[in-house]
């Protein structure tokens, strides 16, 4: 695999300490190594030859009904579970073009180095409307409320839509390689004078629905591994995960847009949900929303020496119903996301968040380092005040620590409970937000225990209960310097 992802397993001091003896302190209750490329069971090539653009590459008009759907999906139907289907290069071939394909129990996708696997840009190849009722996919319509309310009762969603581009509802698969999938959300849509961005960015003003294809889908898919592989130009989530016990990424590069002249809405870079067990490490996400955004119902997570770029960053929510609960976060470099470390709902959507700990992360050019906020309003950054919806669904935020949290640049600080019933309980150990005034903190309804060094910024608020056990003085250099490096 890349020369970086071995070079970092062997170098790091945290890294070198988890290969050892599992994940130091971590969340994810398996002892997680980095994977291992399984044999092939057979190789297909590559028959587009695609040349590489500022976007990531174009595929040319006249290749556009060249669909490689049907032998990919028929090589992994026969493969067998402990083996792999390499997608390679021949002479110029270097690309394939697919529609939907699902992976098989114990399978692998390989795509090799120099390959890219890229979608259709035909919304009928991902239509899942029944029959008979009206094609949905590519396009939008009206949301039936002005704010999104969670609702388990799936007869009352919209039926209809896009299916990805990858689906996973088996065991034991894997995405590897040090190829590319790319899911050309830049491109017009077939039959359609805009994009997949296009359609979502357009609908964003009045909240309206639309449909669009994700690139990976994975639901009760225990054990399912990305390894090395990178995600370019995903139409909306890249990747969303349900129901799964036991998921890893491991080197995973994905970044939409890569032409970044172009707007991309709405594209999460790893969004786990109602699962457990999880292992994001040593990744590269820069994208158009949340970098990892955890969904309701997730325990036992790590996130280990991750590069987040553009993005909302290191996200909970905004559905937190069923709980979000025993997160680790360690080793994290954010470099430009609108937030840093955030945790967002609000009482159309909350529930119980607590056991969460971030260590050792380093932010620069991050407006907002810390959002915890039961304020949610559906933007991309919280506001700092209470917006006053009514609802029954509570947020409740307990048992968080912070430590060794070190930004460069100045930025707000949001920590907020709702109300004397529901406080936010957090611990404030060594927290730097450089050159941060005191105008820029907002906390109400808090608990806050400081350890080490405590906090560089001040902590008055609206019913601020503060326990000190700081030990130590403050901290006077930046340990974060040589941290901030280029996107990978």
């Amino acid at each position: 695999m890349r020369s970086e992802l071995r070079g970092f397993v062997a170098g790091g001091f945290v890294v070198a300490l988890w290969c050892a003896c599992g994940v130091a302190r971590a969340q994810d209750t398996r002892v997680v190594t980095e994977p291992k490329i399984p044999p092939v069971c057979v190789k297909l090539d590559a028959g587009l030859s695609v040349a590489p653009d500022v976007r990531g590459g174009r595929v040319r008009d006249e290749d556009e009904g060249k669909l490689d759907t049907e032998r990919i999906q028929k090589a992994l139907d026969g493969c067998g579970a402990g083996r792999a289907v390499e997608l390679a290069a021949k002479g110029a071939g270097n690309a394939f073009l697919s529609g939907p394909l699902e992976l098989r129990e114990g399978v692998t996708l390989l795509v090799d180095k120099g390959v890219t696997l890229y979608g259709s840009r035909d919304p009928k190849v991902y239509e899942m409307a029944p029959e008979g009722e009206p094609v949905k996919c590519g396009t939008s319509m009206p949301r039936p409320t002005s704010f999104p309310t969670f609702s388990t009762n799936a007869a009352a969603r919209p039926r209809g839509g896009c299916r990805p581009l990858i689906t996973i509802a088996v065991k034991n698969a894997a995405i590897m390689g040090e190829g590319t999938i790319d899911g050309r959300g830049y491109a017009k849509l077939m039959g359609h004078d805009y994009s997949w961005w296009e359609m979502a960015r357009k609908a964003e003003p009045h909240d309206d629905l639309y449909y669009s294809t994700r690139l990976i889908v994975a639901n009760h898919a225990d054990g399912l591994i990305l390894y090395g592989i990178t995600l370019h130009n995903s139409p909306n989530f890249h990747v969303s995960v349900g129901g799964t016990n036991g998921f890893t990424a491991w080197g995973v590069h994905l970044q939409t847009p890569v032409d970044k002249t172009l707007d991309a809405r709405n594209t999460d870079g790893i969004d786990p949900g109602g699962s457990s067990n999880i292992t994001i490490a040593h990744s590269w996400i820069d994208n158009g929303d949340d970098n990892i955004a955890i969904k309701q119902g997730v325990s036992h997570m790590s996130v280990l020496d991750n590069h987040f770029y553009s993005g909302h960053g290191m996200s909970i929510g905004s559905e937190t119903v069923l709980g979000q609960n025993y997160l680790l976060v360690d080793g994290l470099v954010e470099n430009h996301t609108t937030s840093g470390i955030r945790i967002k709902s609000n009482v159309k959507r909350g529930g119980p968040v607590h056991d969460l700990v971030y260590e050792n992360i380093c932010m620069k050019d991050v407006p907002i380092p810390i959002a915890i906020s039961p304020y949610y309003t559906n933007q991309t950054v919280e506001p700092f005040e209470d917006p006053k919806y009514e609802g029954d669904k509570i947020p409740d935020y307990k048992a968080i620590t912070l430590k060794n949290i070190y930004s460069e640049t100045p930025g707000d600080v949001l920590i907020a409970g709702l109300n004397e019933e529901h406080r936010t309980g957090i611990t404030l150990e060594n927290v730097f937000v450089t050159g941060i005034k005191p105008n820029h903190v907002h906390l109400d309804y808090d608990d806050i225990t400081l350890k080490g060094s405590g906090a560089s910024f001040s902590l008055d608020g609206q019913s601020v209960k503060v326990t000190d056990h700081r030990d130590v003085e403050s901290l006077t250099s930046d340990p974060c310097g040589a941290k901030f490096v280029p996107m990978r």
